[in-house]
């Protein structure tokens, strides 16, 4: 227990909504009134409120240290989760456990009152937190520097944009040294600068042995800072694991990425003058037999039918561009590369690409394709591709498949030089 920041067991959380009214409870003497009036009609309509399950059953540790990314779609639990951990929700069953001060960025402005100036709120804010005022002193100006808004800091909060609001709403939370940090979708407002300054300061808090917990929509984010992703999906957890696994799967499954077809015919998103169309692709071993998926350190031929409007008199290039699941590309290989003209094609036919030691360790990559007749390009596919690869005996002693390690694997040796 002493290694732990924060343990969720059996956590559950049930809204019941008013069929007759949408509402969860009535917000105000009128309503309240009319409620008297509508009761025995809404009684005739219906007897039974509805029960949301915005959590069910959800259990997992958090380590102390650990920067946790929480994924998933809009309505999935994020941030009820987040509430409850704040104390500001009660679960309905179950118990998250707590060790350490928490500090909490929900949403912009978290505790701010409009009616007080920038610095009135910074002490305001602080004292929600659990601050002592010589704490808050200690940190003022460190606060008001990274927040930008310096020369407004006597000015009441109302008069400040968003943007302004959500930079002195998040410096408070991430200069007041809390053990756990909890942000929800914080780099939803804002420049790109202060989402990067945003980055790298909860990086700071991260390196420096703080537990965060980090909700967003930017996968980019959430994988350049987290070690460990959370996907919650109607209100249970989907996936816990390494977080561009998981990264990787939500957004297959939520439909960001297309999952890649063997048949290329039917891609209607294409470029090119058309006078060449990939139509097919399979992945085969060294004997032709096809492949599931490619295996680290073994031959491969990544093979690819084509259709032509006829025959092809002049010469074809073909590319491929292998990407990770956010488009960033990690190899290029392309016939140009190798001086291997593909002159004269049939007007079909196939095409290998061998790569006799495959060299990216185990995951899901995706891959664009390109082929080029004369210089003018025929056909373009982005993410034609799902290519999976699994861990195979690259190296003879050890078979790397963490993180950690890296995407690539290399042919290497070592010697003493006398």
């Amino acid at each position: 227990m002493n290694n732990l920041a924060i343990s969720i067991k059996n956590l559950c959380k049930v809204y019941r909504i008013d069929p007759a009214t949408g509402n969860t409870a009535s917000q105000t003497l009128q309503e309240d009134l009319m409620g008297l009036v509508k009761r025995p009609l809404r009684r005739l309509a219906s007897s039974v409120k509805q029960e949301v399950w915005a959590l069910k059953d959800i259990s997992f540790d958090v380590r102390a240290g650990e920067v946790v990314g929480l994924i998933g779609r809009n309505g999935a639990g994020k941030s009820t989760l987040l509430k409850v951990l704040s104390r500001i929700t009660e679960p309905t069953s179950g118990y998250a456990d707590i060790f350490g001060r928490v500090g909490s960025l929900l949403e912009v402005g978290t505790g701010f009152h409009t009616e007080l100036t920038g610095r009135e709120n910074i002490y305001l804010s602080g004292a929600i937190l659990g601050m002592r005022k010589i704490e808050i002193d200690r940190k003022f100006d460190l606060i008001v520097d990274f927040s930008g808004v310096g020369k407004y800091i006597e000015t009441p909060v109302k008069r400040y944009s968003s943007g302004m609001a959500v930079r002195l709403a998040f410096a408070v939370a991430a200069h007041l040294d809390p053990e756990i940090l909890l942000v929800d979708e914080v780099l939803a407002v804002g420049d790109a600068a202060f989402q990067k300054k945003c980055l790298g300061k909860m990086g700071e808090v991260a390196e420096g042995g703080r537990t965060v917990v980090f909700v967003s929509h930017n996968m980019a984010a959430i994988t350049s800072l987290c070690k460990r992703g959370v996907w919650l999906e109607e209100g249970c957890v989907q996936a816990d694991g390494p977080v561009r696994q998981v990264v990787q799967d939500y957004l297959v499954m939520a439909g960001e990425l297309d999952e890649t077809k063997t048949n290329l015919a039917s891609r209607t998103d294409r470029g090119g003058d058309g006078r060449l169309r990939f139509t097919e692709f399979q992945v085969r071993n060294r004997d032709g037999a096809p492949l599931s998926s490619a295996v680290s350190g073994e031959p491969v031929d990544l093979v690819l039918s084509y259709q032509a409007q006829g025959d092809i008199f002049g010469t074809t290039s073909i590319h491929f561009w292998i990407c990770d699941a956010f488009g960033k590309c990690l190899i290029s290989l392309s016939s140009l590369f190798t001086g291997e003209d593909l002159v004269n094609l049939p007007a079909r036919g196939q095409i290998a690409l061998h790569v006799p030691r495959f060299p990216l360790r185990e995951g899901r990559y995706f891959v664009d394709l390109g082929a080029d007749i004369d210089g003018v390009k025929a056909d373009r596919v982005l993410k034609a591709i799902q290519l999976d690869v699994t861990t195979g005996a690259y190296y003879p002693v050890q078979q790397p498949a963490h993180p950690k390690d890296g995407d690539f694997l290399i042919e290497h040796s070592w010697r003493l030089l006398e």
